[in-house]
């Protein structure tokens, strides 16, 4: 990379060097980032978007604050690339959600400049009031700021957190990042005009004087005073969408121009001083400056390496079908036999595949925003009336709603399917979107039937029979990436509930696997069987109910049970076959392999899983040892299995 391209960007290590730049270098400093960012995630693929709108954003408040003392809270992550290139993480950009690398998130143990770590949306301000609690009640002295995105706005959390910051009236300030609005020249004209009043040291002073003069007058005094307000607050009515936030207790500034750096920097002075609550709302773009984000905004918001002139992705040979696309297309079938199917997804429209419902049946789709708590109630009450909801929502973010899961649908016995995506581990967006717990705290819940399926017939045949099933709720959970390739019938057959499959018999060892772990467990006997062990690898199919049949068959057949899942193995699938024969006195030994009792950090699938023993060779190592030295060929001398 040529570092003559980036000459004041060069200069910049850390946010105290950024405060040694004037006010207009600010800008050159921004080009330089913009660049710099677009030209790294362009070569290892990232979140684009939101970062390019959120360059002005993150040079300011550096620049403003004395970070890290003054503590940022970024939500999510996406908007935040910025923040990492200027906080002593430029050189490393380029390894950014790779394998031992610099994560997509911010992380806390990464850089003390990452206040506090985030994945899922709308945690920003919660968190950043909890720090303004433990200000004060340490007597310490530092500005706390929230940068909160406008899609954050649509989960209930930052309200709750807005509402409550307002009650306690602490000193912070939150910054609504709103790329998603669109306001009128005339009207930012006006805006900033107003927002420059208001926000200007004599303004206030006057104001502070004009209340100090009247507090005397009696009535009088509280006449004017009375009109003063009516008028500012008839100015903001009428210019400025901050009544909502004045009324959770905010002062309010804005609309400003996100992209004005100058701006920024003299607004973020003048109100980091001023007590209570304080809202700045700055409107972005979303791509800013790159004209192929700026055409694009859905696509180049997360992206895989991509041609920088063009913005068009690095081609790729063709494979199969995404499980998710797979899923989309079965939805929009299913849902043309019955008009009762309706489809929900929390602000992932085209990460769920619902986007083909969307498509095809605008009436039958809901997207409920970043609200997965309101969603599953929301679809509890659809099912109430007769409908069939689908609630596709990412396995991570699903575990926002689990009080609404067993409150609101297990427990009133509804028949609403949920559809999990990104089970398992998901790659590049590490632990805080890992699906590493689902079979965990869904099996606990009463009623809730769950299905994995070995590969993408079975999904498609699940879901038919997820909603064919009218005895409560249905979990379905399946992997990011691609499926395997199979020919795939039109027609949908109903699986029996609870019942599991024999794929491949075998005579020492019995193997039993949930969804794409049954690949990985089948390919490993494949390879055992050359080394004299032949092993029996089971489909169970359905993590609850479990084949109790099944497993009684086994338990007559084998002395040793390995269970194989891409789940926590504390509570999942493993930990139900463990239970059910805990009480049988001849139960078989078993030995559970899954994911560890820690949070796995961001890598690929394949590096991941190859370092967890859940690869092949993983799986082969686990089940060899196991197992007592096996004689391998005729004539040959008995030896222990190596792998």
């Amino acid at each position: 990379m040529d570092k003559k391209r980036f000459p004041v960007l060069d200069t910049i290590n850390t946010p105290p060097d950024i405060r040694k730049l004037s006010v207009p270098e600010l800008k050159s400093l921004c080009n330089d980032v913009r660049e710099f960012l677009i030209e790294v995630v362009s070569q290892t693929g990232g979140h684009l978007g939101a970062g390019l709108g959120s360059v002005e954003l993150a040079v300011a408040c550096h620049y403003v604050f004395n970070t890290p003392a003054d503590k940022l809270v970024w939500d999510v992550g996406h908007q935040a690339y910025p923040h990492k290139i200027l906080t002593g993480r430029k050189e490393r950009l380029s390894s950014i959600r790779q394998y031992g690398g610099l994560s997509g998130f911010l992380k806390r143990s990464e850089s003390e400049y990452d206040t506090f770590g985030a994945g899922h949306a709308s945690t920003a301000i919660s968190a950043a009031l909890g720090m303004v609690a433990a200000r004060e009640l340490k007597g310490e002295d530092y500005k706390v700021v929230a940068l909160v995105g406008d899609g954050a706005m649509t989960g209930g959390m930052a309200y709750e957190g807005m509402n409550n910051a307002g009650l306690l009236k602490k000193n912070m300030i939150v910054i609504l990042n709103d790329n998603n609005m669109s306001i009128a020249p005339n009207v930012w004209a006006i805006s900033n005009y107003f927002t420059t009043l208001i926000s200007n040291p004599s303004y206030n002073r006057f104001k502070s004087h004009v209340y100090q003069l009247t507090e005397k007058l009696d009535t009088l005094g509280d006449r004017i005073r009375g009109v003063a307000a009516r008028v500012e607050e008839g100015i903001k009515v009428i210019i400025t969408p901050g009544m909502l936030f004045e009324a959770l207790g905010f002062r309010y500034f804005g609309p400003i121009n996100g992209h004005n750096v100058t701006k920024l920097v003299h607004l973020l002075k003048d109100v980091k001083e001023y007590p209570g609550p304080i809202l700045v709302h700055v409107i972005t773009q979303k791509g800013k400056g790159y004209e192929p984000a700026e055409r694009h905004v859905q696509r180049l918001h997360g992206v895989t390496p991509f041609d920088k002139i063009t913005g068009e992705a690095v081609k790729k040979a063709k494979g199969p079908p995404s499980y998710t696309a797979v899923f989309g297309k079965a939805l929009v079938d299913l849902a043309g036999k019955d008009d009762t199917v309706v489809g929900i997804t929390a602000a992932m429209p085209d990460g769920t595949g619902l986007d083909q419902l969307q498509k095809q049946m605008p009436d039958r789709f809901y997207d409920v925003g970043i609200a997965e708590q309101h969603g599953v109630t929301f679809a509890a009450g659809l099912a109430t009336q007769g409908c069939k909801p689908v609630v596709a929502i990412y396995s991570t973010f699903l575990q926002r709603a689990f009080d609404q899961i067993i409150h609101d649908v297990a427990l009133q016995h509804l028949h609403v399917t949920f559809v999990l995506d990104r089970a398992g581990l998901v790659g590049a967006d590490g632990p805080t979107h890992h699906g590493a717990f689902d079979l965990s705290y869904l099996r606990l819940i009463p009623d809730m039937v769950i299905m994995s399926p070995a590969d993408e017939g079975e999904l498609r045949d699940m879901l038919a029979t997820a909603l064919a099933h009218s005895g409560g709720p249905v979990a379905l959970r399946y992997p990011r990436g691609n499926a395997t390739g199979m020919e795939l019938r039109d027609d949908f057959r109903k699986l029996p509930i609870g019942k599991g499959v024999v794929v491949r018999k075998g005579s020492d060892v019995a193997v039993l696997a949930v969804g794409i772990m049954v690949q990985k467990a089948a390919a490993a006997a494949e390879r055992l069987e050359a080394e004299g062990v032949s092993a029996e690898v089971i489909n169970m199919r359905f993590v609850k109910p479990i084949d109790g049949g099944l497993l009684d068959s086994v338990a007559a057949r084998f002395r040793q049970v390995i269970t194989i899942e891409d789940n926590s193995v504390i509570g999942g699938f493993g930990s139900a076959v463990r239970e059910y024969y805990a009480d049988r006195p001849d139960g078989p030994s078993v030995a559970n392999l899954g994911l560890p009792d820690r949070f796995v950090d961001h890598g690929t699938p394949d590096e991941l899983y190859r370092d967890l023993g859940l690869d092949i060779d993983g799986i082969c190592r686990f089940i060899a040892s196991r197992l007592p030295a096996k004689r391998k060929g005729s004539g040959r001398k008995t030896q222990a299995i190596t792998l």
